[in-house]
């Protein structure tokens, strides 16, 4: 049985499977219904709100051809004291796999730990694997002809600018590792990644490839993409003011996206704040990618989806 609840969770063979499929799943949409999840019921059980993670899970486990339920957090019992360890035990009698959304990351992990069923993590503040490996597919399609081959990811570099301690920068401190890529991260030294993270990347050379900075401009030299993310994630909008002000000076500017590559590529996994963390400018530039970013969300998941219900036979 897998769970993928991190980028490294798949094997690099698992991930070319993965994009193999989602590949396919993009281009026969309408004409082919691939039946990975025939007889299945799977679950979201979401403990924040949401738009594309939702909508994509959703239409993704619909079109595999299962059964899929919206669990939220206060109309179950969780709300009301019940452990995750039973709730675990309760729908995996139910169920054939869950999908979280949550706060703390230790809850997806719980799950999985308390479980007889999959279990993927839609989001946690910790980490965010679907949306890196949908982003590295939407790169793949713009480098390759192949888009399930990996090799046009290796040696990239990405400039990821803003909160380098968020669940974004978390998850691409992982998935560059994973894909072969180079990471440079700017933001204020108070956001920079925690030890939580970096004790994941277990051998010493597998920091090499990453870099972190104050400096902007720095970062974003000679980049492939220049990826940003809100400044002021869900359950942190008491601290708006300040961060709006520490982030400032790294809002992905005209004058900034000048400093990468002519061809560099823009990425937000949305939703964005024009005028904040990126100029208007930039996001509805011909450089920009996000809603090809928020498109492949489906076809990605579809592809995590169809190798973890595999796995369980």
């Amino acid at each position: 049985m897998k769970h993928f609840l991190k980028e490294t969770d798949f094997s690099v063979f698992e991930t070319t499977e993965i994009f193999s499929l989602a590949e396919n799943f993009k281009k026969l949409r309408n004409r082919h219904t691939p039946p990975a999840l025939q007889r299945q019921s799977w679950a979201l059980l979401f403990f924040k709100s949401s738009t594309r993670t939702r909508i994509s899970f959703e239409v993704g486990v619909h079109e595999l051809g299962g059964n899929v339920l919206y669990l939220d957090e206060n109309s179950m019992q969780l709300s009301r004291g019940e452990s995750v360890s039973d709730t675990a035990r309760i729908l995996s009698g139910y169920l054939h796999g869950l999908i979280i959304r949550a706060y703390e990351h230790e809850i997806v992990e719980e799950f999985a730990r308390e479980g007889s069923i999959p279990v993927i993590n839609a989001l946690t503040d910790f980490l965010h694997p679907c949306q890196t490996y949908s982003d590295a597919f939407t790169m793949a399609e713009r480098w390759s002809t192949d888009t399930a081959q990996l090799d046009s990811l290796r040696g990239r570099k990405i400039a990821f600018l803003g909160d380098c301690a968020g669940n974004m920068a978390n998850s691409w401190i992982l998935g560059a590792h994973h894909f072969g890529m180079e990471l440079a991260l700017a933001g204020p030294s108070e956001f920079f990644p925690c030890e939580a993270i970096k004790s994941l990347l277990h051998k010493t050379d597998e920091t090499a490839g990453i870099q972190f900075s104050s400096n902007a401009r720095e970062a974003v030299k000679d980049a492939d993409v220049v990826y940003t993310d809100v400044w002021v994630s869900m359950g942190n909008e008491g601290e708006e003011a300040e961060r709006l002000k520490q982030m400032s000076p790294y809002a992905v500017t005209r004058a900034l996206m000048n400093e990468a590559k002519p061809d560099a590529l823009f990425m937000h996994c949305l939703p964005a704040h024009p005028g904040l963390e990126v100029a208007g400018e930039v996001l509805n530039s011909p450089q920009s990618v996000v809603f090809d970013q928020a498109e492949n969300r489906l076809h990605v998941q579809k592809g995590i989806l169809a190798v973890v219900a595999q796995s369980r036979r």
